[in-house]
């Protein structure tokens, strides 16, 4: 029996995974993560990393990170409490959708996931207050690795649908594009 419906989403390899709960009166099982079920989504490496984030204020932004080559990596993103606009960016070199970005709304209610490849930037606003994200990372974080642009990037033109509430300091200062900025290399 599957446990996830996988939706292919406008940019390639990146994909949207929703989870099925199994309930009864008591309550439900929603399977977070399974290597088998989601290696037909591109996922193929081991889990490294499980990161949890708590945001509290509606309306606050966060990233758009990613780690450069060789430590790129796949993410698999849940909202446990609350409600986000997750965002990708592809950073690929050479893909047809290289600097294009994709939304999608993920809540602890529509149980979606988003499944980010290799060489993508993530971030993502808060829809709600007291908001919780679960990341599955394919490999750990690497510091001298990190890689971020600025969300608020013009030429990026991402849509936040709310008044940016909140930014901490270092996401504000992430550079913007220029043209020397090729992308990524996997």
């Amino acid at each position: 029996m599957t446990r996830f419906t996988i939706h292919e989403l406008p940019l390639p390899g990146l994909k949207v995974v929703e989870r099925q709960n199994l309930g009864d009166p008591r309550g439900f099982l929603s399977r977070m993560f399974c290597a088998e079920e989601l290696a037909v989504a591109g996922w193929a490496s081991p889990i490294a990393q499980i990161n949890l984030t708590r945001t509290l204020r509606r309306g606050t932004v966060r990233g758009m990170h990613y780690q450069h080559p060789p430590h790129a990596e796949m993410k698999l993103v849940n909202c446990l409490r609350g409600a986000v606009l997750d965002v990708a960016i592809d950073l690929r070199s050479g893909s047809p959708t290289f600097l294009q970005w994709q939304a999608e709304e993920l809540s602890a209610e529509n149980r979606r996931s988003m499944l980010i490849p290799e060489g993508f930037a993530h971030g993502f606003q808060t829809l709600t207050d007291d908001c919780e994200l679960l990341y599955f990372h394919s490999v750990t974080h690497v510091p001298g690795s990190e890689g971020a642009l600025s969300a608020l990037d013009p030429r990026l033109n991402i849509c936040w649908p709310l008044e940016i509430t909140e930014m901490s300091e270092r996401d504000r200062l992430h550079p913007r594009l220029t043209d020397q900025f090729t992308g990524l290399i996997l």
